[in-house]
């Protein structure tokens, strides 16, 4: 799985990927980029999820992205907030663009512009609407990708948790880029 057989003429023997390898392309990004240790990926002995407190018909659910706003939009009474910072933004009119240029994803071999495919506001609305999910939360959230996981851990996930709890979230559906 995930390779086939091929190369040069005269050469069945050769493997090659058929897919792309995050974990390789992360590591030469961040080698590229002249840190000194290649990427380390999280891993938590404790996981911080807990089972749904009610059936989720019940839910109310909403999305966290890895996207930003775009770079001209301004702050909307101090929610909408891009940059390297937890931001939010209202669920009932989903943004029709996001900022993503700044994030680690194959360029070549896929696009951004429908927002949809990674902030899917419109299709958890249609499931509220189909009963198979209590109701959306009135704020979607967007958190920074970030080489500090301390930073990620100790501050982001924190901030977005409280808004979650703020606004009632039992489900938060995370759609990272």
């Amino acid at each position: 799985m995930g390779t086939v057989q091929g190369g040069s003429v005269g050469d069945s023997t050769t493997e090659r990927r058929t897919f792309v390898s995050y974990i390789d392309r992360t590591r030469e990004y961040y080698r590229a980029q002249g840190y000194e240790r290649p990427y380390r990926w999280a891993h938590f002995s404790e996981v911080p999820f807990a089972p749904l407190p009610r059936p989720l018909s019940q839910c109310r659910a909403t999305v966290v992205t890895t996207a930003s706003p775009l770079r001209e939009q301004r702050a909307r009474d101090g929610v909408l907030r891009g940059g390297k910072e937890v931001w939010s933004g209202p669920t009932s009119k989903p943004p029709e663009r996001l900022y993503t240029d700044d994030l680690s994803w194959d360029k070549e071999a896929t696009h951004t512009d429908d927002v949809e495919s990674f902030l899917p506001l419109r299709s958890l609305a249609a499931h509220a609407a189909a009963g198979r999910i209590g109701s959306v939360a009135e704020r979607f959230h967007g958190v920074p990708t970030d080489y500090s996981q301390r930073r990620t851990r100790d501050e982001d996930a924190p901030e977005v948790l409280r808004r979650c709890r703020e606004d009632g979230v039992d489900v938060a559906l995370l759609v990272p880029l």
